[in-house]
């Protein structure tokens, strides 16, 4: 942002050198760039955070030093004459131009007021130097008030030749399909729905919030003009101003929100000063179309706070006087009277102070005005320690646990091609979620699935030569939900050249060593995972992991030369089966039986279907199952058919378990693999 030094003094007192004041709006947060001169002016460079748009004008710098330097702000009270008598406010279609708002959601409020015979004409030398300062060139008397009032209040503003719109009329709307239009630069551009159309009763006239069109701009033979003042949406205005690849100081404001209280100022200035500059006549009634808006919520700061945060103390009169003086006002209807509750005020922000919504913004604020070089670099600030959540201890310790086990953490981008977001997804039958404006050129679907980002990392990684490729990441994905924001679980995936069995063995470590039950395995069927390889897990009743080897067509897919081992785990199913709190668990003094047992079973039966058999029969004493080894002897138990040899654990925390006790374990497994599997236990 550009300020004229001589333009500001004309709202503030400055009894100090130009250098002074650039360096207390620095330590105020407004960073100074530079200073040059310019004829008799000094052009001051600022650099403005988006949090703070009313800094874009020279009326938001100046009620900064005007608080900075507790001198006294002078406004001008515009009160443009009316061919008419006092002026009044009529509804779309009251006053001589007929205002709709088809898209209230895009333009909040839109305000129109007609000025007829005025002549164009050039500006006067002061103007003319103020815009230069700016970095401005002079167009004609009514552009020039137009960007004049812009950088003086922070309003965007347009004026459209009155006699080219066609039917006296202004309809806000949406534009229509393949709709183009010419702008005042002369360049044609393609408008698409979610934009925001200025138009008359035939076609587009400007492009809302970013641009005037060239079919009815101000020129020469101009009489009677439109002048537009509105607020515009700041995301539909970003996103236009991306795809159109169009930018202006109007944009660029309404990007990040605007003044709406002070738009009717700022209609009336720019009136004021065309009727001076220009000439003509006002019409008495003005359009204007607006929405209505919420009150501001009131925000409390308690005194006490300001020590506690900042390590000094603030007079309470003092932190009134700040916050009185940036346009808090206090809220007498909001509690107790000052008189009542003298350790707290209430206070309604300014309607040009959006990001001000906290306590903490209110201490902040203090803090600035106050002055940051006042605060001693050893002040006592109490430091209370922080508690993690639950979910940052759950991320914290699979991290460890996963890098433990040798894999490496990747990042990689949540939007991604189509083809990506639709490779595996096990979590949503859903349609991904669309981008309107992709950040990577073809990626613009937000992803269900970890494993295809995964994949192609592991794909780059080949192709720069590493043979040891294990990844694993922890992010969200988006899943689509009906009438509703999509659901963001957090999932872990992970991808190797490991076996499926030290990839399972992976997941089971994990669950373990955050004192979970043993996950459960089923069969899972997807294309990503070659044919009777794929796997699903669960904890409880509750769907965990899927893990599986990668198949030949998706290794092609993703050019995959080696062969690979996919999973991935939902972390919020996991955070509600682990026990993070670690938990005495008293030795058990009684000793242990282990049993071997070999079963002949049919070739289809899965070990995850043997495995969930023996831990259902067998009944509260049993401590493990473990696998051992699978056989087969087509000749000595028949085609297909197999042996499993697994070995079962036994033990009990009230007394040392008898032969009988252990056998009559082992007879409920074998009675259970007999009816569910029609298995023979080899003796």
């Amino acid at each position: 942002m550009i300020v004229s030094w001589n333009w500001l003094r004309e709202y503030v007192a400055v009894d100090v050198s130009a250098d002074e004041i650039a360096r207390r709006l620095a330590m105020a947060g407004l960073n100074h760039e530079g200073t040059e001169p310019v004829g008799d002016d000094l052009a001051i460079d600022l650099e403005v955070t988006s949090n703070r748009p009313d800094w874009l004008s020279h009326l938001g710098v100046a009620r900064e030093l005007a608080v900075l330097l507790d001198r006294p702000l002078r406004i001008p009270d515009p009160r443009p004459a009316h061919a008419g008598g006092d002026e009044a406010r009529g509804g779309g279609g009251a006053a001589s131009v007929r205002v709709d708002v088809a898209c209230p959601e895009l333009c909040p409020r839109y305000s129109a007021r007609v000025i007829r015979g005025a002549r164009i004409g050039p500006s006067p030398d002061w103007m003319v130097r103020r815009l230069a300062t700016l970095g401005l060139k002079s167009v004609n008397n009514v552009v020039d008030i137009t960007n004049y009032v812009l950088f003086e209040c922070g309003q965007p503003l347009h004026a459209f030749d009155f006699a080219k719109l066609r039917g006296s009329r202004i309809l806000v709307r949406e534009p229509h399909p393949g709709e183009q239009i010419v702008a005042i630069d002369h360049k044609p551009y393609a408008l698409e729905p979610g934009m925001c159309v200025i138009a008359d009763a035939e076609r587009a006239v400007a492009v809302g919030g970013i641009m005037g069109g060239y079919d009815t701009e101000v020129a020469p033979e101009t009489r009677d003009l439109l002048i537009e003042a509105a607020e515009f949406a700041p995301l539909p205005i970003r996103a236009a101003v991306r795809k159109l690849k169009l930018r202006s100081p109007s944009s660029d404001r309404f990007e990040r929100g605007i003044d709406a209280e002070r738009l009717d100022w700022a209609s009336r200035r720019c009136c004021e000063l065309i009727l001076d500059l220009a000439g003509g006549a006002m019409d008495a009634l003005r359009a204007d179309v607006s929405m209505p808006r919420p009150p501001r919520a009131p925000i409390t700061l308690r005194f006490a706070q300001i020590g506690r945060i900042l390590g000094i103390e603030v007079a309470p009169a003092e932190a009134r006087r700040i916050l009185g003086a940036l346009g808090c006002a206090e809220c007498a209807e909001c509690g107790a009277s000052r008189a009542d509750a003298p350790e707290r005020i209430t206070t309604v922000p300014p309607s040009w102070r959006r990001d001000l919504t906290r306590e903490i913004d209110l201490i902040e604020e203090v803090a600035r005005i106050h002055g940051y070089e006042r605060i001693p670099e050893d002040a006592a600030v109490p430091m209370t320690p922080s508690h993690r959540g639950d979910r940052d201890r759950l991320v914290t310790r699979t991290r460890h646990a996963v890098r433990a086990a040798g894999f490496d953490e990747a990042v990689t981008a949540s939007v991604v091609p189509e083809e990506w977001a639709s490779a595996f997804p096990p979590w949503s039958a859903a349609e991904p979620l669309r981008c309107e404006t992709p950040l990577v050129k073809g990626a613009d679907r937000l992803r269900r699935s970890l494993l295809p980002s995964l994949l192609a990392a592991r794909s780059g990684n080949e192709s720069g030569g590493n043979t040891r490729i294990d990844l694993f990441e922890i992010a969200r994905v988006y899943l689509p939900r009906a009438g509703e924001l999509p659901a963001e679980p957090l999932l872990l995936g992970m991808c190797g050249g490991r076996g499926f069995r030290d990839m399972k063995g992976v997941i089971e470590g994990l669950v373990e060593s955050l004192h979970a039950p043993a996950p459960v395995a089923r069969e899972f069927r997807d294309p990503l995972f070659r044919a009777g390889t794929g796997c699903e897990l669960r904890l409880g009743d509750d769907r965990f992991a899927f893990v599986g080897e990668v198949s030949l067509a998706t290794r092609r897919r993703f050019g995959l030369r080696r062969p690979a081992v996919a999973a991935e785990l939902d972390m919020d199913v996991l955070q509600r089966h682990v026990v993070l709190v670690p938990r005495h668990q008293p030795v058990i003094l009684f000793p242990a039986i282990q049993q071997d047992l070999n079963f002949i079973l049919g070739e289809s039966v899965r070990w995850a279907e043997l495995d969930e058999t023996v831990r259902r029969s067998a009944g509260a004493w049993l401590e493990e199952v473990a696998y051992r080894e699978t056989y087969r002897d087509p000749q000595a138990d028949g085609p297909d058919r197999k042996r499993i040899l697994l070995s079962i654990t036994v033990r009990s925390r009230e007394g040392t378990l008898t032969g009988d006790q252990a056998a009559a374990i082992r007879d409920r497994i074998v009675a259970a693999v007999s009816e569910r599997h029609a298995g023979r236990l080899l003796t």
